[in-house]
């Protein structure tokens, strides 16, 4: 898990790949001078930090992820909603939400997200009684 946690500039920086891989490095330096201001040296140095840690690859000067996207968000969401609102979900939405409201959207999303949480932890559930009975 301590691999997966970004500072806003490792963060900034994968999500250029993420978006354009596979890279070559010299594109990628042009599109981090482009977004993010950053010189040929400090690209090169994200790099292999980012590589180090395992969360990029760079071979034959072709720059691509390791570890995906949706799991970096995970980890990134669980960590924050950990340390902001001691692991409350509830109070999390709560306090996004706070005067702005929620569309019908994204209510729906997120019924749909917690009906889908539910079924599977029953499922899981009642694999765990039955497990318990022989």
């Amino acid at each position: 898990m301590e691999a997966y946690k970004l500072c806003e500039s490792d963060y900034k920086f994968i999500q250029l790949i993420w978006e354009s891989e596979p890279i070559a490095s010299g594109e990628l330096v042009k599109l981090s001078y482009e977004r993010l201001g950053w010189k040929k040296s400090t690209t090169f140095t994200m790099i292999k930090k980012l590589a180090d840690r395992g969360l990029i690859q760079n071979r034959d000067a072709v720059v691509s992820s390791v570890v995906p996207k949706e799991l970096v968000q995970q980890l990134e969401s669980e960590y924050f909603i950990n340390r902001a609102f001691s692991g409350s979900l509830a109070a999390f939405v709560s306090a996004f939400a706070g005067g702005k409201g929620i569309s019908d959207d994204e209510a729906k999303v997120l019924h749909e997200i917690i009906d889908k949480y539910r079924k599977e932890n029953v499922a899981g559930q009642s694999g765990n009684n039955q497990d318990n009975k022989d």
